[in-house]
């Protein structure tokens, strides 16, 4: 399954800039279906927020666009990326949602209760940045279970995530054919009770340290 992401645009000094009018997200279903080949998307996400955390601002717009696409048969299903619960809630009101993208990992874990309410909705949570992203999480309880494991930190942070919750879906950055074959391998990766433990406690250690 193929799932594209809109509502931004690179800048001419390489940051991501807004693109969330009706006709940019008109414009950037239909840049995405004639790059793929495609005659429709399968899942489409809209970007709001910032980098790393929800903001409180308004999406009718350019989501009623998406909506709009949809019920013309370009988009099948629709996604949100860096949102709150509470903007969830607003977004349903619009049209169906199959999955939030936001910051989530072993060290970072403020959407807990969010990852909960929204497995028992059968919406996927596709959470970014595994080891921290910009800033690369440090974590002597996971080198420690990386090398006890004969794995990699990454693959562990990824089989952690795995376990977390059934409606979690992955999508770790490749950069080669070794990269892709060392994530996929992260979902046979058995963490054993003691060391998910163990991982559990990156979380208070990394808060108390803030």
């Amino acid at each position: 399954m193929i799932v594209t992401k809109v509502g931004a645009r690179r800048g001419t000094d390489g940051s991501w800039l807004h693109a969330r009018s009706r006709q940019e997200i008109i414009d950037a279903v239909h840049d995405n279906l004639r790059n793929l080949g495609l005659d429709a998307l399968q899942v489409v996400n809209l970007r709001l927020g910032g980098l790393a955390a929800p903001e409180d601002e308004p999406f009718e717009e350019p989501l009623s666009a998406l909506a709009e696409l949809k019920q013309q048969g370009l988009v099948q299903h629709i996604g949100l990326s860096t949102v709150s619960s509470r903007q969830l809630v607003e977004a349903q009101a619009i049209t169906e949602i199959v999955c939030i993208q936001n910051l989530y990992n072993v060290a970072q874990r403020g959407d807990d209760p969010f990852i909960d309410d929204l497995a028992t909705q059968g919406i996927g949570y596709v959470p970014y940045f595994p080891l921290g992203g910009f800033s690369p999480l440090q974590s002597a309880a996971l080198d420690t279970a990386a090398a006890s494991l004969q794995a990699t930190p990454m693959q562990v942070a990824l089989a952690w995530l795995l376990h977390r919750a059934a409606n979690i879906l992955l999508i770790p950055g490749t950069s080669s054919v070794g990269h892709l074959r060392e994530n996929i391998a992260a979902a046979t990766l058995q963490l054993p009770p003691e060391t998910i433990a163990e991982l559990d406690k990156i979380a208070t250690a990394v808060s108390r340290a803030m």
